[in-house]
């Protein structure tokens, strides 16, 4: 049997498919291919083409029970590391980290990452606003179940799009990003004090609005080769807070903490703020 099909039924089942194959096409312009291990895939994300400051981002796939490292890894792991210095018409790139989750590493500490999937925003600064833009990463990361992996991979991706499809999930990806705080600010959920007991141990009292579910604190020293504990909280605190304490371990050799720049970053639902603070 012969079907025919009108020619404007037709025209439109074609234009339809053009249509879908232009979608597609921008879709992949807007990020380059998976970049694929056995546990893990990566790959770049391009936000809209505006000006000399443009959004991208990192994304990461994990399968199952997988995980990856923050910046600061915790009490044991592998901080991920990202060479960006083969791009073209790049001035800078900046990484924007989202808030990580704590894990039991399984030898009685914590380490600090991410599972199941992350996107992590770049702030990417053109040295000529003018000119096309290309981001290449060399990306190094490890992926853990009971053991880890270390990954390599390289990913590029050209800044082409005035209305990029993944400025979506760009955007999501920043409201996971720590807002800027400082000690005191009267937010639902704020750190309150911080103070040394002592020489070694550090105090931090910390307000959080009831029913906020579980609350964690990081810390970070001034360069990476601080490698501070994750602080615990402590079974019984003044009234009204929750106090966490952690020990100046990890200190670099021959360093005196006296004065020493601290990151503090808060966690607690949906909320999450970084604090910057100087030991006393």
């Amino acid at each position: 049997m012969i079907i025919t099909v009108p020619q404007r039924c037709a025209l439109g089942v074609a234009a339809t498919l053009i249509m879908s194959s232009l979608c597609a096409e921008a879709r992949a312009q807007d990020a380059s291919p998976w970049q694929r291990d056995g546990h893990s895939a990566v790959r770049l994300l391009a936000g809209s083409r505006s000006g000399a400051v443009l959004l991208g981002g990192i994304a990461i796939q994990l399968q199952p029970g997988w995980k990856t490292y923050w910046r600061t890894p915790g009490d044991s792991g592998v901080p991920p590391r990202f060479d960006f210095s083969k791009s073209e018409n790049v001035e800078a790139v900046t990484i924007l980290w989202p808030a990580p989750t704590k894990f039991d590493d399984g030898a009685g500490g914590h380490s600090l990452g991410y599972h199941d999937q992350i996107v992590l925003p770049l702030r990417i600064v053109a040295k000529n606003a003018d000119k096309p833009v290309t981001l290449r990463a060399a990306v190094n990361y490890a992926v853990c179940e009971k053991l880890c992996i270390p990954v390599e991979a390289d990913a590029e991706l050209p800044f082409t799009s005035v209305a990029s499809t993944e400025d979506s999930a760009l955007f999501a990806a920043l409201d996971t990003v720590p807002k800027p705080a400082t000690i005191g600010d009267p937010n639902p959920l704020t750190i309150r004090d911080v103070e040394r007991e002592g020489k070694t141990t550090v105090l931090v009292d910390v307000a959080a609005p009831a029913g906020s579910g579980e609350i964690n604190l990081f810390v970070e020293g001034p360069t990476p080769d601080w490698s501070l504990p994750v602080p615990k909280l402590l079974e019984h605190g003044p009234p009204g807070v929750k106090r966490f304490s952690f020990e100046l371990d990890g200190v670099p050799p021959g360093t005196n903490a006296e004065g020493a720049a601290l990151k503090l970053t808060l966690v607690g639902g949906e909320h999450s703020y970084e604090f910057n603070t100087n030991l006393n």
